[in-house]
C-alpha cells in the first residue's frame, strides 16, 4: 500500500525553499544518482525534480548565449607617413576560452565571419 501525505489548511501547494531546491538538484546530478529515488527520499515529485532540472538547464542556456565582455585597448602609438598605412595595422583580437584571433581591419566580411564562426561552441 502507497503512503498518503495529508494536507490541512488553505495552504494546497508546499513550497520549496532555493537551498531545498539546490540540495535536491546537487542530489539528482550526482553520478549514478536515479531521480526517482532521489525523489522519493526528499518527498518530492518526480516530475518537479525534472521540471527544476530543465529550468536550471535553460537558465544555464540562456547566460551561455549572452553578450561576452569587451574590452578597448588603445594601440601604441606609432609614426606613420599618412592615414591610409594607419588603416593596415587596426586589429580586432577576440579571446574565448583557450583561444585567440587577431582579425585585421582589411580582412573580408566572409574571413572575419568564418573565423567567429569557428568561436562557437
Amino acid at each position: 500500500m502507497g503512503r498518503m501525505t495529508l494536507i490541512s489548511g488553505a495552504e494546497r501547494r508546499r513550497r520549496w525553499s532555493d537551498e531545498d531546491r539546490a540540495r535536491i538538484l546537487a542530489a539528482s546530478f550526482e553520478p549514478g544518482a536515479v531521480i526517482a529515488e532521489v525523489a522519493r527520499r526528499e518527498d518530492v515529485c518526480t516530475s518537479l525534480v525534472f521540471k527544476w532540472r530543465r529550468e536550471m538547464r535553460e537558465a544555464v542556456e540562456a547566460d551561455a548565449s549572452g553578450f561576452a565582455p569587451v574590452v578597448i585597448k588603445p594601440a601604441p602609438a606609432a609614426p606613420c607617413s599618412s592615414p591610409s598605412t594607419n588603416l593596415g595595422s587596426a586589429v580586432i583580437e577576440v579571446e574565448l576560452r583557450e583561444a585567440r584571433v587577431r582579425i585585421h581591419a582589411g580582412a573580408p566580411s566572409s574571413v572575419i565571419a568564418a573565423a567567429l564562426k569557428a568561436l562557437q561552441p
